[in-house]
């Protein structure tokens, strides 16, 4: 027999979960429901999901699914409406009061939308989700830097880093002598459109990569993928969309990960930039590379 304070304890409980969302969820409609809440509310039919998100950070709202509860590897509420601006990677807070049977999903607005790449955060995410959730284009450029994206070690800020002498065998490019000079064209152009850069890191017994270099590892030529992170206009300012596609782009500096340094040839770059009078910097600052201005397709 349930005691009353033992009774209040469970009317009074609330559960909250912080989680990243993935493209697959939005996708899907679905979002991870923790096992805490599953026993109390299996037996609804449907479940009130309210979402409370502000629209690119600015106009609240609150939208109310009649969610299903479902199982797949896990539960799952099913038929929720992602709003468009909720990007993979986003945080989303689940906050379920056993005293109700509503459940509330939250998002957060940024204090100022972030362009991570090409796309346009305005709520919190998580970098690590946002690098690995990367949706790969037809061209083998995009289809190379999936592979360091979703299968190298991801950083927390990130920075994904994967061994090069295992693209052949991991990308799906670089058989035979058209598949070679595919690859070689396709890492190429990811070096000199600044989406990647060589570092030296290690790999262990079982191929695991590490950058910096672990001591007791092999030694291992890297490709480093950085995100460039940088303000975004406020939705009520002019500015550049969010989808751009052909464009030229300007030389700029790219944050690396800690411990990471620009190579010899692109401080040189960066000198020959800024005597160029193109660049303002007149030192490339410490953690920092330097990305030549380019014609980028995406």
């Amino acid at each position: 027999m349930i005691s009353s304070w033992g009774y209040l304890s469970q009317i009074m409980k609330t559960v909250t979960r912080r989680l990243a969302v993935r493209r697959a969820d939005l996708d899907a409609g679905v979002f991870d429901v923790p096992e805490e809440c599953v026993e109390a509310l299996r037996h609804m039919v449907t479940v009130p999901v309210a979402l409370e998100h502000k629209a690119k950070g600015i106009t609240t709202a609150r939208q109310v699914f009649c969610a299903t509860l479902q199982q797949d590897i896990g539960w799952q509420f099913g038929g929720i409406e992602w709003p468009e601006d909720v990007r993979p990677g986003v945080f989303v807070t689940l906050i379920w009061r056993a005293a109700k049977d509503e459940v509330v999903l939250r998002t957060a607005p940024l204090a100022e939308p972030m362009r991570v790449d090409n796309a346009v955060y305005y709520h919190e995410y998580d970098p690590k989700v946002v690098t690995r959730d990367y949706k790969p284009g037809a061209a083998n450029w995009s289809k190379v830097l999936h592979t360091i994206r979703h299968l190298g070690h991801v950083l927390d800020d990130g920075s994904a880093v994967f061994a090069e002498a295992d693209l052949p065998r991991r990308s799906g490019l670089g058989k035979g002598s058209r598949g070679t000079f595919l690859l070689r064209n396709a890492v190429d152009q990811l070096l000199r459109e600044g989406y990647v850069t060589r570092v030296d890191g290690s790999v262990d017994a079982t191929g695991h990569p590490s950058y910096p270099a672990l001591d007791g590892d092999e030694p291992a030529e890297m490709l480093l993928y950085a995100p460039l992170v940088e303000p975004a206009p406020h939705p009520d300012e002019p500015g550049e969309p969010s989808d751009r596609r052909e464009h030229w782009v300007n030389g700029f500096l790219r944050r690396l990960p800690p411990g990471a340094h620009a190579s010899e040839r692109q401080l040189s770059l960066h000198q020959q930039t800024v005597e160029q009078d193109e660049l303002d910097e007149s030192e490339l600052p410490p953690g920092y590379t330097f990305v030549k201005k380019h014609h980028r397709n995406g």
